[in-house]
């Protein structure tokens, strides 16, 4: 492997792409350390670390997904997470407005254009998170029990405010870019990249935080222990994530004039996971929202607390059996709208494609949804379960959970194996070994 990537190294036109990428990388974590105008920074700081000794944060996943930039406030606070929703909430809209669907049908004039609808949702909801999140840094919301969180933005005017979601909002542009040319011009998914650069900065520190939280002796047993369980995560998830479904498609032999045409044998192939880790992004936004309306409501009523007490904590019974029911839910939801059975069989009949034994037409996409279903059933409960058991299992070493939970480890492995398999075949194209023998 390291022979491969010192090759990938001498070719000249990879090798500029992968400084190109690295670049990018540098400028992105560079901006995440740049406070804004109007924040305190020793008043942050002073609340971080005291964030890091305590029970995670509400904004712990946002948090994970900016890569820390978030709880610290600066320039790439928002990091992704607009542009990950902006992109989801497109692809849901796509099933429901026709136009949005005739536009992704027509190919790449249709892409462009949506993907410009995405750059415009994305720059709406950084206006909003970005005003969410300055007004909750002004209340002292934003870390609850420091003594220093009032502090954090001094000045309460209306200019600061507006310069300061102004600034987080061009920073999530900035980012939004670097993504789109780290996909143009670089290796890899951009906006992938950049989420699997973000989730690995945290680790380090979340590491050593859990070491430091036992004794001489038991924080280096900790430490080892997390390492071991995390090496045995992330050969299951390779082993899940690769798994799929190959369903023989056979496409019958015609003559076009004096051509002859199909006669070739070839798969549908069904991933297990076939919803990636879209479900546990939407069941994670939906159980922040009862928690935000409780921290932000001012009445004292029972429903309040109650949210507080089962919906906060990601060790409660409450929290982790919604976590679940949701997760399962959403990965049904998300291969329903993303794999349309009815239309694979049309484009297969179209072409003189069948599937042996299965008569083309409605008895295909039957067929095919009888398949999915079967196989979305192991995919959903795998990642109920990659997703939960390293959050309640680190529950007491706070924002841990978080940070080297379920989630963060199948985005760096699933981005990981995707950015390797690119690199690969591109070696491959110069006729050279790839890192995969």
């Amino acid at each position: 492997m390291l022979t491969a990537f010192a090759r990938a190294f001498k070719t000249p036109d990879l090798r500029k792409k992968l400084l190109f990428t690295l670049g990018i990388i540098v400028l992105y974590r560079l901006g995440a350390h740049i406070p804004i105008p109007g924040v305190s920074y020793e008043a942050v700081q002073t609340c971080v670390d005291a964030a890091q000794k305590g029970n995670s944060s509400l904004f712990g996943l946002v948090n994970m997904f900016s890569g820390g930039a978030l709880l610290q406030i600066t320039l790439f606070a928002l990091g992704i997470m607009p542009y990950i929703t902006a992109s989801i909430i497109l692809q849901l809209l796509t099933v429901v407005i026709p136009r949005l669907e005739a536009l992704k049908k027509e190919g790449q004039s249709g892409q462009t254009k949506i993907t410009q609808y995405t750059r415009y949702l994305t720059v709406a909801l950084a206006i909003l998170q970005g005003t969410g999140l300055v007004a909750t840094a002004r209340s002292g919301a934003l870390f609850q029990g420091c003594p220093t969180a009032s502090s954090i933005v001094p000045n309460h005017s209306m200019f600061t405010t507006i310069t300061m979601v102004i600034t987080m909002t061009a920073g999530t542009a900035v980012v939004m870019w670097f993504g789109e040319m780290i996909t143009d011009k670089g290796i890899g998914n951009g906006m992938s990249i950049l989420m699997f650069v973000s989730i690995a900065a945290g680790f380090p520190g979340t590491l050593w935080s859990i070491k430091e939280a036992g004794s001489l002796a038991g924080g280096w047993i900790n430490f080892g222990g997390v390492i071991l369980i995390g090496f045995v995560m992330v050969g299951l998830i390779v082993f899940v994530e690769q798994a799929q479904r190959r369903i023989p498609v056979q496409y019958a032999k015609r003559m076009v004039g004096r051509r002859s045409y199909g006669g070739t044998s070839t798969y549908i192939p069904l991933k297990v996971n076939q919803a990636g880790v879209i479900p546990v992004i939407f069941a994670s936004s939906l159980l922040y929202i009862p928690a935000l309306i409780a921290q932000f409501s001012s009445s004292t009523s029972g429903w309040k607390t109650w949210i507080q007490d089962n919906f906060v904590k990601g060790d409660h019974p409450y929290y982790v059996t919604a976590y679940f029911l949701l997760i399962v839910f959403f990965a049904f939801f998300y291969v329903a709208i993303s794999f349309n059975p009815e239309e694979v069989s049309d484009n297969m009949k179209k072409y003189g494609g069948f599937i042996p034994g299965i008569r083309a037409g409605r008895p295909t996409a039957e067929y095919l949804s009888y398949v999915l279903n079967r196989i979305t059933w192991p995919g959903s409960l795998y990642l109920g379960l990659i997703a939960l058991a390293p959050t309640v299992a680190l529950a007491s070493y706070g924002g841990a959970g978080n940070a080297i939970g379920g989630t963060s480890i199948i985005i760096i492995v699933g981005v990981g194996l995707e950015t390797v398999k690119q690199i690969e075949s591109q070696l491959q194209q110069r006729h050279y070994e790839g890192f995969l023998r």
